[in-house]
């Protein structure tokens, strides 16, 4: 439990939403079961990807949500939050050298999640406790889909970001905050 435990206090949240969102993930660090998918309520981390000139992203067409989006995944019983989100882009995304670029957290936001199918099986509506981590890469760095996860990966600038994605509560509450952050 450390790891998130202790990027969650060293982190201090910036907003109204954000101040709801960590009171939430700061109580869920402290049970296991918010470790696993198991559980309705569970932690997942996200790499925010900027270029070293930091006016790019990258970003992979999510299968799921049919939209372009940053990289993530579910904590899966790991307590360091950095280590997958560091383990989810080079599963998605193929980049393999990227650099954490910021100590911590970077942003945190609680996610809803709508019912879906994944690989044949239904998946039940739930909640992501999000932690989001700044990653710095070369953007000309070989970069692979993951069929299973995206169809598409690929450097957009942030004003490309923003409108390739569909989904605007992303973009308006997490996507834009990012940028801002990353600048």
């Amino acid at each position: 439990m450390a790891a998130i435990y202790e990027d969650l206090l060293a982190f201090t949240p910036l907003t109204e939403e954000e101040t709801a969102d960590y009171a939430l993930m700061l109580d869920a660090a402290q049970s296991e079961r918010s470790f696993g998918r198991e559980w309705p309520t569970h932690f997942t981390a996200s790499a925010w990807v900027v270029n070293p000139e930091r006016t790019k992203t990258l970003m992979v067409y999510h299968n799921i949500y049919k939209s372009w989006s940053w990289i993530g995944g579910h904590a899966d019983g790991e307590h360091d939050l950095a280590l997958v989100a560091a383990k989810e882009l080079a599963e998605e995304t193929g980049l393999e050298n990227a650099q954490l670029a910021h100590t911590g957290m970077l942003s945190c936001e609680v996610l809803t999640v709508d019912g879906h199918r994944k690989q044949g099986a239904y998946v039940p509506s739930h909640l992501h406790l999000n932690a989001t981590y700044l990653f710095e890469a070369d953007e000309s760095a070989a970069l692979r889909i993951a069929p299973d996860e995206n169809s598409g990966v690929r450097w957009l600038t942030f004003d490309e970001a923003l409108a390739a994605s569909t989904e605007p509560w992303m973009v308006e509450h997490v996507y834009r905050k990012l940028i801002a952050r990353s600048k």
